[in-house]
């Protein structure tokens, strides 16, 4: 038996926390931005996927007029840094909703940084970065699509292997539903099948 969720006459607070606990793992854009008077800011966002190969773009999610929205709109960059188990407790803190002029990056004992080719700085203890030029913008309903290209990207040669990142040394946090959280767990492989047309063809 199935149990049937109507989102129209649902309370969207209710349908959000039915739609986080099951559009899951979702991979964590740490966004860090720099307000107009110069103040970093840092916060995770767990609505994040790549949107574009050629050119390379990313996008998050901005439910509601946050910093890091309003930030990317006056400056028009932000970047992306990977958020790793070990700073679990970090990227948390970096939730909080601290007001504006606040840096995030000191209440959760980060170092910063500096990029090379935009302004907002890099989380120093992150194994990944990129940096991004806003693309741009989307707004649906109460929120805004942000797409970002990606002009740099950085990786600790720590997390390398023979040429690649290797998603052991990455351990990246993902987002569940309520204050769940996940780590990588078990890797398995399994190679795609490839599509033999000349025996589908009958040759």
């Amino acid at each position: 038996m199935r149990i049937d969720f109507d989102p129209a006459v649902m309370s969207s607070a209710e349908f959000y926390r039915l739609l986080t606990a099951t559009v899951v793992p979702r991979p964590i854009a740490w966004v860090s931005t720099v307000a107009a008077d110069g103040t970093p800011n840092l916060a995770p966002h767990s609505f994040f996927t790549i949107s574009s190969v050629a050119p390379p773009v990313v996008q998050f999610t901005s439910v509601g007029r946050k910093d890091s929205l309003r930030n990317v709109e006056a400056t028009g960059q932000f970047v992306v840094s990977l958020a790793p188990e070990p700073l679990m407790s970090q990227v948390n803190v970096t939730a909080t909703a601290f007001p504006p002029g606040v840096s995030e990056f000191e209440q959760a004992g980060l170092g910063t940084e500096p990029s090379l080719r935009v302004k907002p700085p890099r989380v120093a203890e992150s194994p990944v970065a990129l940096e991004c030029e806003l693309h741009s913008t989307l707004g649906i309903g109460n929120s805004t699509v942000v797409f970002g290209r990606v002009v740099h990207a950085v990786i600790s040669d720590e997390v390398m292997v023979d040429g690649h990142p290797e998603i052991g040394r990455l351990a990246p946090l993902a987002r569940l539903g309520r204050d769940e959280w996940g780590t990588v767990g078990a890797v398995r492989k399994l190679s795609r099948v490839p599509y033999a047309r000349d025996e589908a063809d009958g040759a």
